[in-house]
């Protein structure tokens, strides 16, 4: 038995339809889900309904550990900032609405100023308690500012709120010039989720996309070292795998996420 939970990311198995992801993640053994808010808009407007969808996860015995995710909220101002608030209690609502304890803040492609991130990220965990979940910051390796553990742990930490947490992620701590021994700067409850994933050695790793990203052991990342890093700080949440790869999305979902729970379960069980 493995001490964290073995999650999907959703992104992982693009296009297959949510309710087929619920299903092959349930099947495999997954113990949790990430699901997008997109992904979830696309299901109600194809007429399913959110108790639906917390149902169907219940029958897969999966439960949702984050969703995917708040945008716009650091930089709008004004009548914007209005309706990209009105937007972020909508998607917290869902998330909520699936058991949810969790939903990424995402930052913006522009360089920030942290105080500022900050007190904003404060109001958003201030709307996240009305609506009965907890916004966790993430960090972007390919953005100009937001773009490493420190930087999102600013963020959170200056908020002022002890609930304040970040997600993490293999791909963006490389990616943002960083290692994954950044880790080490994070105590464990301060780590809501952990993306993994993994990086091949072409391109360079500081100029890849999120599509560059291949699957856990065909690149890279110090993996071992990665599992490692999350024991020493404490961490024993989900580890979510989350990746963008188009080569994956044409193959069988079914046997990408199969690989996946597998490849995961031999680096932490090892």
């Amino acid at each position: 038995m493995s001490e964290f939970l073995y999650c999907l990311n959703t992104s992982t198995i693009r296009p297959t339809p949510l309710l087929e992801k619920i299903r092959i993640a349930g099947r495999l053994g997954y113990q949790a889900l990430e699901p997008w808010n997109n992904e979830i808009d696309e299901y109600l407007r194809s007429g399913g309904t959110l108790p639906d969808l917390r149902n169907a996860l219940a029958d897969a015995g999966l439960k949702v550990v984050s969703v995917i995710a708040l945008h716009g909220w650091v930089l709008a101002q004004g009548a914007d900032y209005a309706k990209v608030k009105d937007d972020c209690r909508r998607r917290m609502e869902q998330a909520a609405a699936l058991g949810s304890p969790s939903i990424v803040a995402s930052p913006p492609q522009e360089e920030v100023d942290l105080d500022q991130a900050a007190a904003r990220f404060g109001e958003l965990l201030e709307l996240g308690r009305q609506c009965g979940v907890t916004p966790s910051m993430e960090f972007l390796g390919f953005v100009a500012g937001v773009k490493n553990v420190a930087s999102a742990l600013a963020i959170a930490t200056g908020s002022g709120d002890p609930r304040a947490t970040v997600v993490a992620d293999v791909f963006h701590m490389i990616r943002g010039g960083g290692s994954v021994d950044d880790l080490l700067a994070l105590e464990g409850r301060q780590l809501a989720c952990f993306h993994l994933n993994d990086l091949p050695a072409s391109p360079d790793p500081l100029a890849q996309t999120d599509a560059d990203r291949v699957m856990l052991g065909d690149g890279i990342a110090d993996l071992p070292r990665v599992i490692a890093n999350l024991r020493t700080i404490g961490f024993r949440g989900p580890l979510s795998l989350e990746l963008f790869n188009p080569t994956l999305w044409g193959q069988d979902p079914f046997e990408v996420a199969k690989t996946g729970i597998e490849r995961m379960k031999r680096l932490v069980e090892r």
